[in-house]
């Protein structure tokens, strides 16, 4: 789906938009409202009824390619839909509860046509977690100088032996994909891509307690773990090109959902504001209150611009990587402060666990790290300007 000139969003993205607008607050808030407010995702049955729901009206796995049974849209559209689809409790983690269906790692895109069969469609038709493997303890900013796992070629399979960390999912996930050095001479082409199936000998993930409850993260361990050689995904050597096209990629979706949770926080503190009197007048007559709403409002329209224009550029097949790092560097800082000057208006209210204000405050918090730190990203930023 393309943009009109001017940004103008075409009629039916805007209906669709408008559609998940109304699922999430008719069927989603209320049943989030029933269960413990730091649950990861929802009861089975529940996810089974909404997603007959929204696979009923074509509302699956909309960014899925449509030759696999999905809606086929491109970045652009799909940030529009994922600012809608993260407006709820879980949001931010867990952007529609997972009712509109999960994606497996784009890198699997590059597989073989037995691969996608076997791996990616169940994955689409059925709405399970993957995870992929890439940050390592010498770290995940820079894969090309940290990955230090090793994969070795013996007859027909690869073994592997190495260590990541901080791996969303890895502990129940059917499977996921693996970024492991096939050859140290080589550098940067010496990175391979595999895929990796849940209770594979010698493969262990252990999670790791944070402040967010869902998408887990694990230290995982590979001890001699074997893999068939048809797991490979393409060629050996094109692991790092498979790994920087999944993050550049993965960053305007991610931006989306910082901006869905920060608009849904902003619009509770308008409305609270609203209602809620000190001193014989409302808050929203308070400067100090109006003052941080108003700058709210500001950085809330500059980050859509920001993500639009950045998801526009990649579906013109451009390089965006500069737009990326801008998309998630500003993001996920305006999510922190939306969040934070929300949580202020509420007073005590705002970090009361009925309300969801609190577990976005928590969760915000990793979103600075998450897809590179914000740091990184200036980085990148920085250097695009001294080339």
């Amino acid at each position: 789906m393309t943009v009109f000139p001017g940004f103008t969003l075409p009629e039916e993205l805007r209906l669709l938009g408008d559609q998940i607008r109304r699922f999430v607050h008719d069927e989603i808030i209320p049943l989030e409202q029933t269960i413990d407010p730091d649950a990861p995702e929802l009861p089975r049955e529940d996810f089974l009824r909404l997603s007959a729901k929204t696979k009923a009206a074509g509302l699956w796995t909309l960014g899925a390619p449509e030759a696999y049974g999905g809606g086929g849209l491109d970045t652009f559209s799909m940030c529009v839909a994922l600012e809608q689809m993260s407006q709820h409790r879980m949001g931010l983690y867990n952007p529609g509860c997972g009712v509109f269906g999960r994606y497996p790692p784009p890198a699997i895109w590059a597989g073989s046509k037995a691969q996608i069969e076997k791996y990616a469609v169940p994955a689409l038709r059925e709405g399970y977690e993957t995870f992929f493997a890439i940050t390592e303890p010498s770290g995940g900013s820079d894969p090309a100088g940290a990955i230090q796992t090793r994969a070795e070629r013996r007859g027909n399979k690869w073994v592997l032996n190495g260590r990541k960390v901080f791996i969303s999912r890895a502990h129940d996930a059917p499977w996921g994909i693996v970024f492991a050095r096939t050859d140290r001479a080589k550098g940067r082409a010496g990175i391979s891509c595999f895929i990796l199936e849940h209770g594979t000998p010698g493969f262990t993930a252990k999670p790791i307690r944070v402040i967010r409850t869902s998408a887990i993260p694990n230290d995982v361990s590979f001890e001699e773990c074997e893999i068939p050689a048809e797991n490979l995904i393409g060629q050996e050597g094109q692991g790092l090109d498979l790994a920087f096209d999944l993050l550049v990629k993965n960053r305007f979706p991610y931006s989306a959902c910082n901006l869905g949770v920060a608009t849904a926080a902003h619009r509770m503190a308008v409305e609270h504001a609203k209602q809620r009197s000190t001193f014989g007048a409302p808050l929203s007559q308070r400067q100090a209150i109006q003052w941080m709403l108003a700058d709210a409002e500001v950085e809330l329209r500059a980050c859509r611009w920001l993500i639009w224009e950045g998801a526009w550029k990649a579906d013109r097949g451009e390089d965006a990587r500069v737009e990326a790092s801008i998309a998630k560097l500003y993001s996920s800082e305006v999510l922190g402060r939306v969040i934070d000057a929300a949580v202020q208006i509420h007073g005590g209210y705002g970090v009361s666990k009925e309300f969801p204000l609190e577990r976005w405050y928590r969760e915000a918090r990793v979103r600075r790290i998450g897809e590179g730190p914000s740091e990184v990203h200036r980085m990148v930023i920085a250097r695009s300007l001294f080339r």
